[in-house]
């Protein structure tokens, strides 16, 4: 994978130099975590990449940690309208050697700024090109240099299979930015991009972490959070995944104008003996409930109206790889996968994005999603005018909802639906979910199942499990619900204990709504209605006079 830099693309700018440029158009590309990739460190090599939170998150032992967040490059042969080193702009442009970023990793490293690295980076010549020259860097980063530590690193899609399959095996975790989450979107905002070459190296990326876990032993999918084998409704439990396996059936029945498609029930996506793994064909395409080739081809279908050929089976991936990596004997991608999107550059709702944050889940078994509010940089009228402020709350709001799927157990459908298709952002999701459905509430913690509880706003999944404990022991009262985590400022509303409300306070959405925000929900009315103007009617409006 040796190859060389033109001097086209070579500038005069000293490391530092270069470092600033790029690491402040990294500022835009978010997804910087490392939850998952657990690998303590060797003797004779750098780093390790330990199950904790990277780039400004916090480890289990309380240790908040970084990683270097630049790109290799921000010469770019795209011109997506919302990107700030897209080709038409005049920006100041650098681009990094293989050796430069191993040595700033390294150097970075030994002096404790970071504990690992994450790598992007624009187009430079075309995706081959740029991808062969990342996983050159992370090849000597592995090798000569002997870092052990944590990096994740975003694919380029368009490239080829082979330097797909050598990132996902020196990276611990692989991005393939989805942007934006509709194809319309996509062809207005990125010409040069589509659905097809997003979602086919995410889908290949899928199957082989699959496979590559079935063969230590693990289950083919990512492990969740524990409570959510609690929650026969989670997006991650066995009735879900064959209510959206069946959907998807159906969707690719329509696309294909057939009616009969194969499929092995025994195999079936969420079948209800998950202690069977079937896999189907050979190498890559496994899965323990469904076949991934039609899961992927299906979830492609729904998405955006097209179905992905049979070359998303990705037999024996690590033939692919480069013959200079056969002696690492590295897991590939073991802290999977994950995905951005932008969110306020398009009109979509937040509807239509945690719709399809959810089907990602489902179908591409993904890490994590990640939202990123647009700023407006470019000057183009598809796009909000430079000055308009991001949405950064309503970004909040989707992280919140993103939160709710993963680990409390609701469906984006029970969060919004056509008819309310944007978040409250005076609440957060889940109070909104709760005010517009009171009559389940309140709820008795005494006796309330753990699913329950999870669905009352300000108990989450630990002090659920604490509740849940401790009243096998004893009657609680309020006092011990707050020492257990219990936020009562919002929960008092929702739950009762020992059958006795926290103060005497109406069940009622308007009262519990000013409560919580301080707003009266006339006023609320007023400033949705300021730009209106009313007129008082005359007789003649009755038919009078």
């Amino acid at each position: 994978m040796s190859t060389e830099i033109t001097n086209n693309y070579i500038e005069e700018y000293t490391t530092q130099e270069k470092l600033q440029i790029l690491a402040d158009a990294a500022k835009y590309d978010v997804a910087c975590t490392s939850s998952g990739s657990d690998r303590r460190g060797k003797k004779g090599e750098l780093g390790n990449a330990a199950a904790c939170g990277i780039c400004h998150s916090f480890a289990s032992d309380g240790r908040c940690i970084s990683l270097l967040k630049i790109l290799m490059t921000n010469h770019c042969v795209y011109d997506c309208k919302y990107c700030i080193n897209r080709a038409s702009n005049d920006v100041k442009r650098a681009t990094f050697t293989p050796q430069e970023i191993c040595e700033l990793t390294v150097e970075f490293y030994k002096r404790n700024y970071i504990e690992g690295l994450f790598l992007s980076s624009g187009v430079l010549k075309n995706p081959t090109y740029t991808m062969e020259k990342m996983c050159e860097t992370l090849l000597l980063l592995r090798t000569k240099y002997h870092f052990n530590g944590y990096i994740h690193v975003k694919t380029i899609p368009g490239a080829s299979d082979e330097l797909l399959a050598a990132a996902g095996y020196l990276a611990d975790r692989i991005s393939v930015n989805m942007e934006l989450p509709t194809e319309e979107g996509l062809r207005t905002l990125a010409p040069n991009k589509t659905m097809q070459t997003i979602l086919d190296p995410m889908g290949k990326v899928r199957n082989t972490i699959a496979s590559h876990r079935m063969a230590i032993g693990k289950s083919a999918h990512m492990e969740r959070s524990k409570g959510n084998q609690f929650l026969s409704q989670s997006i991650f439990g066995t009735e879900s995944k064959k209510q959206f396996a069946d959907g998807l059936m159906k969707e690719k029945k329509a696309a294909l104008g057939t009616e009969n498609v194969v499929r092995d029930d025994a195999g079936a996506y969420g079948s209800i003996d998950q202690g069977k793994n079937h896999g189907t064909g050979s190498g890559g395409s496994v899965t323990g409930e469904t076949d991934v080739q039609n899961t992927i081809a299906n979830l492609a279908a729904k998405m955006n109206g097209t179905v992905l050929d049979s070359a998303l089976t990705w037999d024996n991936a690590y033939q692919l790889a480069p013959l200079d990596m056969s002696k690492l004997k590295r897991r590939f991608a073991p802290a999977g996968q994950s995905t951005q999107m932008i969110i306020g550059a398009t009109g979509e709702s937040d509807y239509t994005l945690l719709q399809t944050t959810q089907q990602l889940y489902q179908g591409f078994d993904l890490k994590r999603v990640f939202y990123s509010a647009y700023i407006p940089l470019n000057e183009d009228k598809v796009l909000p005018q430079i000055g308009t402020p991001p949405p950064l709350l309503r970004e909040h709001r989707l992280y919140q909802a993103d939160w709710l799927l993963r680990f409390y157990g609701f469906q984006a459908g029970e969060l919004l639906s056509e008819e309310k298709p944007n978040f409250n952002e005076l609440v957060d999701p889940k109070c909104d979910w709760a005010l517009r459905h009171l009559d389940q509430f309140p709820v008795e913690v005494q006796t309330a199942s753990y699913a329950m509880l999870l669905r009352v706003p300000g108990i989450g999944p630990k002090s659920a499990g604490r509740i849940t404990y401790a009243r096998r022991y004893g009657r609680l009262d309020f006092p011990s619900l707050k020492k257990m985590g219990v936020v009562l400022k919002r929960a008092q509303y929702f739950i009762t204990c020992g059958g006795r409300q926290m103060y005497h306070t109406p069940i009622e959405e308007g009262y519990i709504t000013r409560q919580l925000t301080g707003i009266d929900q006339k006023d609320i009315w007023k400033t949705e209605h300021a730009n209106e103007s009313f007129t008082q009617m005359s007789l003649a409006d009755f038919g009078i006079g």
